[in-house]
């Protein structure tokens, strides 16, 4: 049985796409079988950022409406061994409605591949909702700005609201010069501000952009961010022990620690850059 992971964040343009996209190559060069899910309806990136948009026949929101067989939707990468995509529909829908039909459908596509990944759309409204009730596990992506660790921080929050603990960081477009003059919040301070452990840092590095562009994943090109991608990815394999199962003081007490660490962080900046 394979194992649904969401990527999420609180705030869009922190790399969510690109991650998934550059997880989902690494883990199929690692023989394991891939189907990527876009679950931002409406927008839909995933497919851009892959370079499959003109392959697209079908769509998530077909499948689950029966409009078409799943094996109709699914998108082979050619490029990577054993690695799918299902894009996102061009149009918006209630997505609160559908939350049973993906369980249903992530649950058939477990016992098929080793992991689906799904990329959840920005915010917290229906969408994220939607995207993580078929999920096992989380893996939060931040950049290491104040706006984007607190919101972060807060799905965070959402997440263990709803009692779901199996959660990991990752943190996108890390600048270790900046980090040692402290003009960029450290991975460390980032995880004491969040709480929850790191399963890597992607550095600053031009080549994304062009990756993007050529709808090449950056892991497949010579990059320090590629490199990054690789190592989470090898990581991501290794089992690790889950969170034990919190009570409600103890989610409210962690919350209350995360916001203690995020503005003792603020104020020690302000106090430095007096």
């Amino acid at each position: 049985m394979g194992e649904a992971i969401v990527f999420t964040s609180g705030k869009g343009g922190v790399g969510k796409t690109t991650t998934i996209a550059n997880i989902g190559a690494g883990l199929s060069q690692l023989d394991k079988k891939v189907v990527m899910l876009d679950t931002d309806m409406g927008l839909r990136n995933l497919d851009v950022v892959m370079g499959l948009e003109d392959r697209i026949t079908y769509n998530l929101m077909d499948v689950l409406e029966n409009q078409c067989r799943l094996n109709q939707a699914l998108i082979k990468d050619k490029r990577y061994p054993s690695l799918y995509m299902i894009p996102a529909s061009l149009k918006q829908k209630r997505l609160s409605d559908y939350e049973e039909k993906l369980k249903n459908l992530i649950g058939q596509l477990k016992k098929e591949f080793d992991y689906c990944l799904i990329d959840c759309p920005a915010g917290i409204d229906d969408g994220f909702h939607f995207a993580v009730s078929a999920a096992d596990k989380a893996i939060i992506i931040t950049t290491p700005h104040i706006s984007a660790v607190r919101d972060a921080g807060r799905v965070v929050y959402l997440l263990e609201s709803r009692r779901f603990y199996n959660m990991e960081l990752l943190i996108n477009e890390t600048n270790d010069r900046m980090m040692r003059h402290h003009d960029m919040i450290s991975s460390k301070e980032i995880e004491e501000i969040i709480g929850i452990n790191c399963l890597g840092c992607i550095p600053e590095d031009d080549k994304v952009i062009v990756s993007q562009n050529r709808g090449i994943p950056v892991i497949s090109m010579r990059s320090e961010a590629g490199k990054a991608y690789r190592q989470a990815a090898r990581k991501l394999l290794t089992p690790r022990i889950n969170v034990a199962d919190l009570s409600k003081e103890a989610v409210d007490k962690k919350e209350n620690s995360s916001k203690d660490n995020f503005h003792i962080f603020r104020r020690r900046e302000c106090n430095y850059e007096g």
